[in-house]
């Protein structure tokens, strides 16, 4: 039956309107793809087709305060195989065994794994120059030779703790290789090109170089001649003593800076995986807790004058050798006690029962409030990682005793960075600061300086005048009593020594102990404290004998490296049986023999060159403080020298 044209006209209006929409909707999409997605999904496409080469960046330099580098990059090239782009794989991968003196069959199997870039190691990872060139001379299709590098330490051990390590892929690992990793590190580059399916590089194409951005250097507060100062006298007292391990830190206390920092046994950054977990990855001077013993009383003296419980100078105090509280018999070091002594020589003899009775003055909450104040119990965030806290008295574990121990420093865990940062507070004035090691940041290219890290006051703990009492007290600890082994002749000289019992399986050990020093300098106005501690040393366990002078001969080459001038107002050192007396060589020039044999006496030995009657020139010369008993070489001439 024939349509009529009604129907005929419905279906071709019908089919019009389905048309038209269809049309519509296409221009609509094409109009969408355009100009809505269209830049996306060329970008897509382009991703697709494009094939990258990384490039790393050059790692930040680490520099002392003085620019000297510590740590900085040498060039690694690495060798990549771009899978598809391969002709003969085999023959390639003999090619490369023959040059990186690797495995043929192992180098054949990582190049032709199923991806986009394959990086043949270990032997192709981080090779040398020359190596790398050899390759690219044999232009080796689907090979390419990138960029890329490996730090090198080149002092060796020099500070190893702090400046710590990096892994394969240039990530910093531990010291501040690890905690400022994001600002070393840099951002990578890349040589990108365009490939088809099969990876084969499009023709006509071009390819891009992305440069990388290089990573910030980072400049220490380290001072490298100070550092090799500081670990020389920790090999000298390893060999000394013989001890489980030994540890150092140098400070400046007027700011928190660390100015050297070290321990033994120590290990190679570059060479890390030749030493054990324990030997790299424990920073003692930031990580090791134990009772601190003497050094503790510092806190102890601090926290009393400020409080006016003390008065050093007019205050009678008897020892008896012993104390007792709430039961328990707490003793004195020395045997029979110091009996009647000032106060001031309670510190200068460094008497437990005269700091049980500073102790007991201030009161439980005032001792350890102040003991918080100076930071004890928690980290004190200097910028390493590894830092532990230390363990103190909860308030409710405090009774007479505890409150009597902690107060000669037993009975309670601190670490050396602690120590030696409460310290500071107690001598300079009162500020207590944040430690640090990173001074400032710099970029490599301009050498601007990018940021800086500036001192941190975390809080003011005592007064000015409060810290010169405790300067004074510790200046006389050390010219007339137990740290008479860290006096240096014409320097002001503050310190307190320490020996405390370790601990071992929850018992006090009877025959090892953790013997430590601290000291300062210029006891008058402190430009460097160093702390020290030996652990377990051999033979005699004492910090004045075994401390005092490893902290002595390490504070001595920092004053003269810094230029501090020698002050003869010091204190004049109190001398012991045994202990030989400084004098001073007297000017001989111009007088005769038969005089100067007459006035010497015992105090020197004479050595003579030349003959005539009189002086003409000396040698050590007029002025200087040497050992009494030490020899002058005078020369002699009959004609005396021009007055």
């Amino acid at each position: 039956m024939r349509a009529s044209n009604v129907t005929v006209r419905r279906r071709l209006f019908t089919a019009l309107i389905i048309g038209t929409i269809i049309f519509t909707a296409l221009i609509l999409r094409l109009a969408y793809v355009q100009l809505w997605i269209g830049q996306d999904l060329a970008d897509k496409a382009e991703n697709s087709w494009r094939r990258d080469i990384p490039f790393a960046p050059k790692r930040g330099e680490i520099q002392d305060r003085n620019g000297v580098a510590l740590t900085y990059n040498v060039s690694t090239p690495s060798v990549m195989a771009i899978p598809v782009q391969l002709q003969d794989a085999r023959a390639t991968a003999a090619k490369l065994a023959e040059v990186l003196q690797g495995n043929e069959d192992e180098i054949f199997k990582q190049m032709t794994k199923k991806s986009r870039i394959n990086y043949i190691k270990p032997t192709g990872r981080k090779i040398t120059v020359e190596k790398a060139q050899e390759i690219r001379n044999l232009k080796l299709p689907g090979i390419v030779v990138a960029e890329d590098n490996k730090r090198f330490y080149p002092f060796g051990t020099l500070a190893a703790h702090v400046l710590g390590f990096t892994n394969a892929y240039n990530e910093g690992l531990t010291g501040v290789e690890a905690k400022y990793n994001k600002f070393l590190n840099g951002v990578p580059g890349s040589i990108s090109y365009m490939a088809d399916a099969a990876g084969r590089q499009l023709k006509g194409t071009t390819d891009e170089y992305v440069q990388p951005k290089d990573g910030l250097n980072l400049q220490l507060t380290i001072d490298s001649h100070l550092q090799s100062v500081l670990e020389r006298n920790l090999d000298q007292s390893m060999l000394e003593t013989q001890a489980q391990n030994v540890l150092a830190i140098m400070m400046d206390p007027n700011n928190g800076e660390i100015l050297a920092m070290g321990s033994r046994p120590t290990y190679e950054p570059g060479n890390y995986n030749n030493y054990s977990q324990e030997t790299y990855n424990r920073n003692l001077p930031i990580w090791k807790t134990y009772e601190p013993g003497s050094t503790f009383k510092i806190i102890t003296l601090a926290s009393a004058l400020e409080e006016k419980k003390v008065d050093l100078k007019n205050e009678q105090f008897f020892d008896p050798g012993y104390i007792e509280v709430g039961g328990a018999r707490l003793r004195c070091w020395k045997r029979g006690g110091h009996g009647s002594e000032t106060m001031m020589q309670v510190v200068e003899n460094s008497c437990n029962p005269g700091f049980v009775v500073m102790g007991q003055r201030l009161g439980k909450e005032k001792l350890f409030d102040y003991i918080t104040r100076f930071g004890f119990g928690k980290k004190t965030g200097i910028d390493l990682g590894g830092e532990e806290n230390g363990i103190m008295f909860k308030p409710s574990q405090v009774g007479p005793v505890e409150l009597a121990t902690t107060a000669f420093g037993q009975g309670v865990s601190v670490t050396p960075i602690q120590q030696i940062t409460a310290v500071s507070a107690a001598i300079n004035g009162g500020k207590l600061f944040k430690p640090h090691v990173a001074k400032s940041f710099t970029n490599p290219e301009s050498g601007e300086i990018v940021d800086v890290v500036e001192p941190e006051l975390v809080r003011n703990v005592i007064s000015e005048n409060t810290s010169k009492q405790v300067r004074e007290a510790l200046e006389s600890v050390v010219a007339k009593g137990t740290g008479r082994n860290a006096f240096i002749d014409g320097y002001r000289v503050g310190g307190k020594t320490g020996t405390a019992q370790k601990v071992i399986n929850g018992r006090y050990s009877p025959d090892e102990h953790i013997v430590s020093f601290i000291g300062f300098a210029p006891a008058d106005n402190p430009k460097v404290v160093v702390y020290a501690a030996v652990d377990d040393p051999q033979g005699l366990q004492f910090g004045g004998l075994i401390a005092a002078p490893l902290v002595k001969n390490i504070m001595a080459d920092a004053l003269r490296y810094m230029k501090v001038e020698p002050n003869k107002q010091q204190l004049d050192k109190e001398y012991r049986y045994g202990e030989t007396p400084v004098v001073e060589v007297p000017n001989l020039v111009g007088a005769s023999v038969d005089d100067i044999l007459e006035d010497l006496n015992m105090n020197f030995r004479l050595a003579k060159s030349g003959n005539g009657k009189y002086v003409i020139s000396q040698a050590p010369k007029a002025g200087t403080r040497v050992d009494q008993g030490s020899t002058i070489r005078i020369f002699l001439s009959n004609s005396e020298p021009p007055q």
